[in-house]
């Protein structure tokens, strides 16, 4: 095992002067963290906030009816995480995709720049609980890069960070653009690197730093995702459902598409996860629902990451989907499924509907009653219009 560093060793998690399991939060049934996060008793705490503080066009009803609903027996984090000062918002997040700056080869190919910054970074996770990150742009999961099959991928990284850190990309390259120890892409504090490489296979990916120990840089917040969009001219078998992955098409503007990053964090550096979540915050999308048109589909990226648990999985309440394994099929993997499950670096696409619904509110979580009570939890608020 790594020797710990002293921050690492001082817990930000204390239950009477003694270290919280992750065991020992679901057995006690709350979580402490500096007094700033309780598993509530009641539905208290649920009111939707939009990232300025004030209460969301639309989403009262949500909230009352999450209230209604308990929210799985209303084991929820009290309080709000304000997205203004943790410099990201994981609802925004869902569809913040980062296309880069685009520009033309002298042979007439797309180039697709995109630059990224390490850097250390206290961010929130759970109302009053502060988490010592590493991450990419200040922000955890890093940003979702979103590029289209073919296009030449240049990525210049810059490390500001405190230890030695890369991009490793999920995806075909060279062995020097691998981002392992002992390639040109191991990057020291201060130092930089240029990535660079054909964007293929088409699919769901990810990206994250390859630097050792691995655990501590996954977990600590190391990590995003990574969309190879399909060019349709390369799939003709396939290509109106090409099209419906490529963005910026008619056929895709068709789609309510996200992307969701599993992610969960070891307050106390003992190995064990005290928190888990989807993008970052725990209990974010049950506090305020993602709002879905009942009349388009949906399509989730969904990646996980999580460390120090072999297995994550997603389930969604009262209906079912069709699974893309790896992302790099246009024909689903699995069909007419409720549940997936993942391990780490797995990751895959989900496409369902509830166009034969009744409006409401729809939940969704791992089959890990212990991952859910943490925090990795939502509800999807399904309506007849976003006005």
């Amino acid at each position: 095992m790594e020797r710990k560093s002293q921050m690492e060793k001082t817990s930000p998690t204390r239950l009477t002067g003694e270290l919280v399991s992750r065991r020992g939060l679901l057995a006690g049934g709350l979580v402490a963290a500096g007094g700033g996060a309780l598993l509530a008793t009641s539905a208290s705490g649920q009111t939707a906030h939009s990232a300025h503080g004030a209460t969301a066009p639309g989403l009262a009803s949500a909230d009352s009816a999450a209230k209604a609903h308990g929210a799985h027996g209303s084991m929820m984090t009290v309080g709000e995480v304000d997205p203004q000062t943790n410099g990201f918002d994981p609802h925004d997040m869902l569809t913040d995709w980062e296309t880069g700056t685009v520009e033309r080869t002298a042979d007439g190919r797309t180039l697709r720049t995109f630059d990224i910054t390490a850097e250390d970074k206290d961010i929130e996770i759970a109302p009053g609980v502060m988490f010592p990150a590493w991450t990419y742009n200040g922000r955890v999961p890093g940003p979702t890069l979103r590029a289209r099959e073919g296009d030449r991928i240049r990525v210049n990284f810059r490390n500001y960070g405190s230890h030695p850190h890369s991009l490793h990309f999920h995806g075909i390259h060279s062995a020097r653009m691998d981002g392992i120890p002992g390639t040109p892409g191991m990057v020291d504090p201060g130092g930089e690197f240029t990535y660079e490489f054909d964007a293929r296979p088409f699919g769901c990916h990810l990206y994250h730093c390859h630097n050792v120990p691995l655990r501590r840089h996954m977990h600590k917040g190391m990590y995003g995702a990574f969309i190879i969009d399909p060019d349709p001219d390369r799939h003709p078998e396939h290509a109106e459902v090409a099209r419906s992955r490529l963005l910026g098409t008619p056929e895709n503007a068709g789609w309510q598409e996200m992307v969701m990053v599993s992610n969960a964090f070891d307050t106390n550096f003992d190995e064990e996860n005290e928190f888990y979540a989807v993008n970052t915050v725990a209990h974010a999308f049950a506090k305020k629902p993602i709002k879905i048109l009942r009349s388009k589909p949906v399509r989730i990226y969904l990646v996980n990451v999580l460390e120090f648990d072999p297995i994550n999985s997603f389930h969604l309440h009262a209906n079912f989907f069709n699974y893309f394994n790896q992302g790099t099929t246009l024909t689903p993997t699995l069909q007419t499924v409720d549940l997936i499950t993942q391990c780490q670096a797995e990751r895959g696409i989900l496409e369902f509907s509830f166009a034969e619904h009744e409006p409401g509110l729809y939940m969704f979580h791992p089959h890990q009653t212990e991952f859910t009570e943490l925090g990795w939890m939502g509800m999807f608020d399904v309506v007849e219009s976003l006005s």
